[in-house]
């Protein structure tokens, strides 16, 4: 099938209903990402595998966030503990691997339902606001890269574990950030390389991702303009209800609805 015969079967295939959903999660998402530095896996990935499948979803945030945060690399590394960062990435490339291989391989139902049920946990876990405030360990550095990475190759949802392990610190907040950052263009280097050789990145998965790409980079846009004039607490609170939002209509009980 030539590229102009998929097209064509692409648009036949998806109600605009379901485009314009996938859409709007890209750019929720992107919002999420945009003011708070988390929230876009939590936000997109539950909805948008409910209209393409989570292997589609995974391949296409991890693309088009890579593509839409390379500029916030370089201040990061200046500012980031370089030594602590690489650590925890060391844990991510063993974990990484292992999480794409159960995106690849598994059942796309069971994957979403697990997603859905993650995406619960991970939001009952950051309502909880428990953050590790001890100092930095390097064997919970690296079992804490080990479970992020995991969770970020099967669904790109590493980064809870990652900001409350590293928010309830010493570190003030703009250290914190430029951690996470770095952490996770390490990160997203390992699940790139994975998702290739896991033969993920699809023709499907370029199509989606063009489509995801302006509307998720103008939430983080209006996101990160947003963050210097809205309550952050009030937009928080928004945010967590987007994402139990997204888990409950990405549950495999409700597709009905989406055919």
């Amino acid at each position: 099938m030539s590229h102009l015969d998929f097209l064509a079967s692409f648009v036949a295939a998806h109600r605009p209903v379901l485009l314009a959903m996938f859409a709007g999660a890209a750019l929720l998402a992107g919002l999420a990402r945009g003011f708070s530095g988390f929230g876009a896996a939590l936000i997109f990935i539950p909805l948008a595998s409910a209209i393409v499948g989570p292997r589609v979803a995974s391949a296409v945030l991890l693309v088009v966030d890579a593509v839409l945060t390379v500029g916030m690399i370089p201040p990061a590394f200046r500012m980031a503990d370089r030594r602590d960062v690489f650590t925890m990435a060391t844990g991510a490339l063993v974990g990484v691997p292992v999480g794409t291989m159960l995106l690849a391989k598994g059942d796309p139902l069971t994957l979403r339902w697990l997603i859905s049920g993650v995406v619960v946990v991970l939001l009952v876990f950051l309502l909880s606001g428990w953050r590790y405030s001890g100092r930095p360990k390097t064997p919970l550095t690296l079992l804490t890269g080990l479970v992020a990475g995991l969770f970020s190759g099967a669904a790109q949802l590493g980064g809870p574990p990652v900001v409350a392990y590293w928010l309830g610190g010493a570190l003030k907040g703009a250290f914190v950030r430029a951690n996470v950052i770095l952490y996770f263009a390490v990160s997203t280097i390992f699940s790139l390389a994975s998702y290739l050789l896991g033969g993920l990145f699809s023709f499907d998965v370029f199509v989606f991702f063009l489509l995801a790409l302006p509307f998720y980079g103008a939430g983080l846009y209006a996101g990160s303009r947003l963050h210097g004039f809205a309550d952050e607490a009030s937009f928080r609170r928004i945010c967590y209800g987007l994402i139990a939002m997204s888990a409950v209509i990405g549950l495999p009980l409700f597709d009905s609805l989406l055919k």
